[in-house]
């Protein structure tokens, strides 16, 4: 097989929209319409099929479509020329959509969300195991469980990790939050990391997962027709509901409405928290999102830490260990089961060896002193992992993967002083024109590297152009042909999504987006000192350069006073039991009311002590973000 995760597309040759992908006979018998024989991963994704949402539109309650399962209709036959065949193969299975029976108690509503939704029948009622993006999606997805299995009441809320498709939608299945003492679970340091990240770079997060989940592209054949992980994101309302039952150590075992979970923590995998968990007597494992039908991402595009490939194997390695042989079926927070304990291993072992491998050939050649971008270039998997369906490259790739397990160790410098000091893009830019000859040149000279096959350079050529002169619509019409091109070539989906997107903007323009980065739920989970953290990272250090200020913010609630010092542009913080009479405004308030003050509301309530101009002074310093910001024009 040509190693086609390594560079996540299949470059067009000269006239064809885009290449087709390269299979072994075996391989290449699954991606058409029919299953391979023994049915594979088609039997498994349709197999416990219960019943499907009809429609397949989730609407919030001003009309507005949440979710649209039913766009996603067209994928149906072979794969057409604007689509890479394997990654056509993937939308056609994660498109599938409904409520499915994993195994005795167990059942899963897929398709309504980016990711799945599980329910675990208890003693009293159920426990519903990440409850997807948004309370619309998820109450749709439990009204589609109840009208097959019963109206039973939930009695468990469990959380596998921190990121928001595995519990934004918590208001959807618990309006009222943890009442009635129902419990909520989640590895510790869960809320931490859900509420952090969030806001501090939530809005720079927002406009690229856009980008990376084709948000404003159409659902179609020439658009977008997936994510390799799901389909898409729902735009519901999204909640946070604190954990009330922290999940410690591995081999911790909890009961839940008359059902065992015995856990196993995976921190620093897919997320900086995270957990599996079996069910050792439904035997039936939960991977979370550490073992999926996909190679997933060691950074993400939309920007993130960089999780760490080689304590992800190793965490693999020990679920073989601690499940190996206990269990009849595993399930995921994403795609479809395994079913068969041999199979299951076989999954949890191709996977580890994926990110072994990734992560040691990585470190090998960045010892041999290589850089990130070469080692992307040079790194493909062997034969026996790329031919893994479960391997291929649709929501992570080999290539952005390697460049991350880079960054983690070497950083954004590459050791060569070229490096160390070049110009910001756009100055970069106009003097790349004015070297090949003015911008008319530029573009010629891309149209050459297009003609000739080579779309990477031709790209590079034209956002040059475009940098050095954003009004030049030739070349803004040039490099959104390219990039269209590029797009319908990729096998990972997420490149589709970046390049068809890119290619929009140039000739569209910015849509600006009116959804919020952060909802209620997530602000209010934030401790004090996390929201003094997103004041800080907002401070114009410029504009605060002459300021210097401090401020006391008294919450009685909390039995603390926060002491805040503006200089040199930093706000630093410190906090203690006792009020500063030094400080120059004293502010006591309830985080409510804090939060309200931050979001531009006034003091409505709060009592104020000194130079209340002190505070009007700290907020015309701090900037507001801007979720509409350029991407692919300066």
């Amino acid at each position: 097989m040509t190693p086609l995760s390594r560079r996540g597309f299949v470059a067009a040759a000269a006239g064809a929209a885009a290449a087709a992908v390269a299979l072994s006979p075996e391989a290449a018998s699954a991606v058409g319409e029919k299953p391979p024989p023994g049915g594979g991963d088609f039997a498994d994704a349709d197999r416990g099929f219960v019943a499907a949402s009809k429609p397949g539109v989730v609407k919030n309650a001003k009309g507005q479509v949440v979710y649209d399962a039913d766009a996603y209709g067209f994928l149906k036959g072979a794969a057409p020329d604007t689509v890479h065949k394997s990654l056509w193969r993937q939308g056609k299975l994660v498109a599938r959509q409904g409520l499915y029976k994993v195994t005795d108690r167990v059942y899963q509503v897929r398709g309504l969300d980016l990711s799945n939704m599980t329910v675990v029948e208890g003693e009293q009622g159920v426990i519903v195991i990440d409850p997807l993006i948004s309370a619309e999606t998820a109450a749709a997805a439990l009204k589609l469980y109840r009208a097959h299995r019963g109206d039973r009441k939930v009695t468990g809320l469990i959380y596998t990790h921190p990121h928001v498709d595995h519990f934004g939608g918590c208001r959807g299945v618990l309006p009222n939050g943890a009442e009635d003492g129902v419990p909520v679970l989640a590895p510790d340091g869960f809320l931490e990391h859900a509420v952090s990240e969030n806001v501090y770079a939530g809005t720079a997060m927002q406009r690229r997962s856009g980008y990376m989940y084709g948000a404003q592209l159409p659902k179609s054949a020439v658009g977008q027709v997936g994510c390799g992980l799901g389909q898409t994101v729902s735009l519901g309302s999204v909640g946070l509901i604190p954990p009330t039952r922290s999940v410690e150590r591995t081999g911790q075992v909890e009961v839940v409405d008359g059902v065992r979970f015995e856990f196993q923590m995976t921190p620093g995998t897919e997320a900086p928290a995270e957990m599996n968990f079996l069910l050792p007597d439904l035997r039936a494992l939960c991977m979370a999102e550490n073992a999926t039908h996909t190679m997933h991402n060691i950074i993400t595009l939309r920007g993130a830490q960089v999780r760490d490939a080689r304590q992800w194997a190793r965490y693999l390695s020990e679920s073989v260990t601690l499940f190996g042989g206990r269990a009849d079926v595993a399930f995921a927070s994403h795609h479809w089961p395994t079913w068969g304990g041999e199979l299951i291993v076989e999954l949890l072992e191709q996977q580890r060896d994926l990110y072994a491998y990734m992560h040691d050939q990585t470190l090998r050649l960045i010892n041999a002193g290589w850089t990130g971008r070469e080692i992307a270039e040079e790194v493909e998997l062997p034969p026996a992992l790329a031919e893994v369906w479960a391997n291929r490259g649709y929501y992570g790739s080999l290539s952005h993967n390697v460049k991350g397990i880079y960054q983690r160790y070497m950083g954004w410098f590459d050791g060569n002083p070229a490096h160390l000091w070049e110009h910001p893009p756009v100055e970069e830019a106009k003097r790349y024109v004015k070297a090949l000859g003015g911008r008319t040149a530029a573009v010629a000279r891309a149209r050459a590297f297009v003609r000739e096959g080579d779309l990477r350079f031709a790209a590079t050529l034209l956002n040059h152009v475009v940098f050095a002169d954003p009004e030049y619509e030739v070349a803004r019409a040039e490099l959104a042909r390219v990039y269209t091109r590029l797009g319908r070539g990729c096998e990972n989906a997420v490149w589709r999504n970046f390049y068809l997107t890119g290619a929009q903007e140039l000739r569209e323009g910015v849509r600006e987006a009116e959804t919020s980065v952060v909802s209620s739920d997530v602000l209010l989970a934030l401790d004090v000192d996390q929201l003094i953290d997103s004041v800080a990272v907002r401070v114009n250090g410029p504009r605060a350069w002459e300021v210097r200020l401090t401020m006391d913010w008294c919450l009685p609630s909390l039995g603390k006073t926060w002491h805040l010092t503006l200089r040199h542009g930093v706000l630093t913080y410190r906090s203690d039991t006792k009020a500063d009479p030094g400080a120059g405004v004293t502010l006591t308030m309830t985080k409510p009311q804090l939060l309200a003050m931050l979001a531009g509301k006034g003091l409505g309530g709060i009592e104020v002590d000194g130079d209340v101009s002190l505070l009007r002074t700290l907020l015309g310093v701090v900037d507001k973000p801007d979720p509409n910001f350029a991407i692919v024009t300066p």
